[in-house]
């Protein structure tokens, strides 16, 4: 069923479900940018239409709402272990199409990657839904065309688009329909808009021979690559992760267990014990975060990790494209082939 509601009557349906839900959405934060007097889009709570960024793409993924930066895990003392509590209230996070697909891949990983499932990750999942924001058109830097992420038809409780001061609602869970009745919009049919077409276009390779793993092309970025980390920091499906012990006492045996977010790209990430470390040059890390996403990963599960966001682009300070990455990879297979 769908509806097509002012302004108003989708404020009126937020209130609602604000009353069972936390609702989580892109937010335009006006002049908190990386840089001074720039405005960023994060992913943060809201009450009102008028509080989600509808038009902009969000610089931040909604990840952290999953994996937090920073996550107490549990707590101890000489005799007692205790779980950390979180937030039991059920949520609703606004995603585009290629989030929404970013959700299977986090799942994949904490929930059905080999015999046992990440019970911290689960128990935080099992309280989030979605709403799929359409998608009308192309932002510059994404290519989910090409990695098969621009459309989406489930996962979601509702899909909403927006123009010219309404909201086209389709409702797929009949438990919220009478929300949105109530609200007293007029009922229409209602498809959620996705991207046809992006102007950045890739091409993944089928298959990466090991001869690429030596290839001269990633020399390039033992020098342009400064292992800043934000690519990984701002990707939907990036789930590495380190631990931390923060003791309260001397003798430590109070404190707390952390998870925190880690990254491929970042110093000391791959460091073993004794000191050595693996993929010291930037340019090999790049290998294992690129190769990774567009081969490994599909290798063991069907399907490619990176959804073609865009954001690695919009965030890196020295201007390296992934997506011009994955095409001179493919550049590369084809051109051994041949």
């Amino acid at each position: 069923m769908g509806y097509t509601l002012t302004r108003s009557q989708f404020d009126q349906v937020l209130k609602e479900l604000g009353k069972q839900y936390r609702l989580y959405a892109p937010v335009l934060k006006v002049g908190e940018g990386r840089f001074s007097e720039t405005d960023v889009v994060i992913y943060d709570d809201v009450r009102t239409s008028g509080e989600i960024e509808l038009e902009k793409k969000s610089e931040f993924s909604f990840k952290e709402i999953l994996t937090p930066l920073s996550q107490t895990l549990f707590f101890f003392t000489e005799n007692v272990i205790k779980e950390a509590d979180i937030d039991d209230r059920e949520a609703i996070v606004f995603l585009r199409s290629c989030d929404m697909h970013a959700v299977k891949r986090l799942d994949q990983i904490y929930l059905h990657n080999g015999k046992h499932v990440d019970a911290f990750y689960q128990k935080i999942r099992e309280k989030i839904h979605f709403a799929l924001i359409g998608c009308p058109e192309s932002f510059q830097e994404c290519f989910c065309v090409s990695m098969g992420t621009n459309k989406t038809e489930e996962g979601y409780l509702f899909a909403l688009n927006y123009g010219d001061d309404r909201f086209d609602i389709d409702v797929k869970e009949p438990s919220l329909d009478g929300i949105f009745a109530e609200a007293g919009g007029e009922k229409k049919e209602v498809e959620a808009a996705y991207v046809t077409e992006n102007e950045t276009k890739v091409s993944v390779p089928a298959e990466v021979p090991n001869s690429i793993y030596q290839s001269d092309l990633w020399k390039e970025y033992d020098k342009r690559c400064v292992a800043c980390g934000r690519c990984n920091l701002v990707c939907p499906t990036c789930t590495c992760f380190t631990m931390q012990d923060a003791f309260y006492t001397d003798n430590g045996k109070v404190g707390e267990r952390r998870r925190v977010g880690g990254s491929c790209m970042i110093d000391g990430y791959s460091t073993v014990a004794g000191g050595g470390q693996y993929r010291r040059k930037h340019g090999e890390r790049m290998r294992f975060k690129v190769l990774h996403k567009i081969y490994d990963f599909r290798k063991r599960y069907g399907y490619d990790m990176c959804v073609g966001c865009g954001r690695c682009d919009d965030v890196c300070p020295e201007y390296i494209s992934f997506s011009n990455i994955i095409n001179k990879v493919d550049a590369a297979v084809k051109g051994g082939e041949q």
